[in-house]
């Protein structure tokens, strides 16, 4: 595991819960409205913080924390995930996983060995491989399929899970959003976050530091998700006390 980042103590990263939080170096998309730019280009120039570092942060959070929450970059990129998480679950600590879901097969080891608690699923866009690579920055069509499995595998899985996504001018419309409900529709929980510059105050493509989506566009998203998946929610700077920001 190249861990690159992390936080003792988080409030806002997972809901409901406290959590300190990991975050991996390396990802195999390039959004171009992400703000962990570092973290997805350029990782080797960050440094690696050793596993004893963290079992020494972990220690000192004993009895606080409920959990750990493990981000990045793409988590199941790296192959010791499991055994990071089987460590995790030894302590007694609840897992949360953030993921794109292009490894379905890592993501099925981890729900069938119990190793995760909870998955919160990036689906960046409609599924279609257009849309896809407009949103992800690569040539999405074998990725594409490996996230439709990874939908399906969390659907049936039993697993606690969110679907979530990045609400980002010039790449989504109100209809890319309604086709994507329509896709996901009987998910157990989808989450739309409104594009925000200021969070990481930098993203991978500079043209979108501009981008901006107003409250009531945003509105227009959530009404017409809400109509598809009735449980929807955001997160975002609309009613802010009754909805937490996520990172």
């Amino acid at each position: 595991m190249d861990v690159k980042g992390f936080l003792d103590v988080s409030f806002v990263d997972w809901d409901t819960k406290i959590s300190s939080v990991v975050f991996v170096g390396g990802c195999n998309f390039r959004c171009p409205f992400c703000h962990n730019v570092n973290l997805v280009l350029q990782p080797e120039n960050l440094d690696t913080i050793p596993m004893v570092f963290i079992d020494e942060q972990l220690d000192k959070q004993k009895g606080w924390i409920d959990g750990v929450c493990i981000t990045g970059g793409e988590p199941t990129l790296y192959g010791r995930l499991p055994e990071f998480c089987q460590k995790l679950k030894q302590r007694g600590l609840l897992v949360k996983l953030d993921t794109n879901g292009t490894n379905p097969a890592l993501l099925k080891e981890l729900i069938d060995k119990r190793l995760v608690d909870y998955v919160a699923m990036d689906v960046k866009a409609p599924l279609d491989t257009e849309n896809y690579s407009k949103a992800t920055g690569v040539k999405a069509e074998k990725l594409l399929e490996k996230v439709k499995q990874s939908i399906k595998l969390l659907m049936d899985s039993g697993i606690d899970y969110e679907f979530r996504t990045t609400v980002v001018p010039t790449i989504h419309t109100v209809k890319d959003i309604e086709q994507l409900c329509n896709q996901i529709k009987g998910c157990k929980k989808y989450v739309l976050q409104k594009f925000d510059v200021s969070i990481g105050k930098t993203v991978l493509d500079e043209k979108f530091m501009e981008k901006k989506i107003d409250e009531d566009e945003f509105q227009k998203y959530i009404d017409v998700a809400q109509k598809i998946i009735p449980h929807t929610t955001y997160r975002g700077s609309l009613k802010q006390n009754e909805n937490q920001q996520t990172k």
